[in-house]
């Protein structure tokens, strides 16, 4: 059973920052992938950004310079710091993880149950 929880949602001001966490546990070979998806209320579900395991970062356009993807390995942890935060990135975030469960098997994709963030004033 592989589970993902994420962390970190909450109300902040226009030109705030926020750090949200997310957790993976269970039974996990490799994540290859893992990334930050929102979705807001009436839109469909759109990327954020990811990173590989090797650090290689993808962030869709309306987040490049604000906000910034990271992990850690060995605790099998993703971050999504997020600065100088707009009130059109309102959303519930969910984490992505694109993993193995065990060596040479296929991949497939986990979901957290989300954290939501507003931002108004």
């Amino acid at each position: 059973q592989v589970q993902l929880v994420e962390s970190g949602g909450e109300l902040v001001q226009p030109g705030g920052s926020l750090r949200l966490s997310c957790a993976a546990s269970g039974s996990i070979f490799s994540i290859p992938t893992m990334g930050w998806y929102r979705q807001a209320p009436g839109k469909e579900r759109e990327l954020v950004a990811t990173i590989s395991s090797g650090g290689n970062t993808n962030y869709v356009d309306s987040v490049k310079g604000r906000f910034t993807i990271s992990r850690d390995n060995a605790k099998k942890m993703l971050y999504l710091q997020m600065n100088s935060l707009k009130p059109e990135d309102t959303a519930v975030y969910y984490c992505l993880a694109r993993l193995r469960k065990a060596w040479n098997t296929p991949l497939y994709d986990y979901w957290g149950q989300g954290t939501q963030v507003t931002v108004s004033s």
